[in-house]
């Protein structure tokens, strides 16, 4: 099994920043990408970044510019560095990978952590 565990969220002012950190630990042969989605009450979960094992990034584009995806290989852990905050920032932040995990040949993409709360007052 692999588990996925998010720190860092909290509560923080409009401009402010915060970084996000997401371990990933378990029966992990390789990670092909990693990303960060968000759900905020009463709207759909959306992605916010990826990176993938290449070190490609894909940004939404609501945040470009503002956040910071990274990834540290060795450790299996991604970062968010989440700057310029907005209160509609607000929301659950999900890490996710697709990675082999030795039950099948090819990767899973259903791993999740349990989501960290940001919340950015105004």
């Amino acid at each position: 099994q692999v588990q996925l565990v998010e720190s860092g969220g909290g509560l923080v002012q409009s401009g402010g920043s915060l970084r996000l950190s997401c371990a990933a630990s378990g029966r992990i042969f390789s990670v092909n990408a990693m990303g960060w989605y968000r759900q905020a009450p009463g709207k759909e979960r959306e992605l916010v970044a990826v990176i993938r094992s290449g070190g490609s990034t894909n940004y939404a584009d609501f945040v470009k510019g503002r956040f910071t995806i990274s990834r540290d290989n060795a450790k299996n852990t991604l970062y968010l560095q989440m700057n310029s905050l907005k209160p509609e920032d607000t929301a659950v932040y999900y890490c996710n990978a697709e990675l082999l995990d030795g039950s099948s040949p090819y990767p899973r993409s259903d791993y999740w952590g349990q989501g960290t709360q940001v919340t950015v007052s105004s």
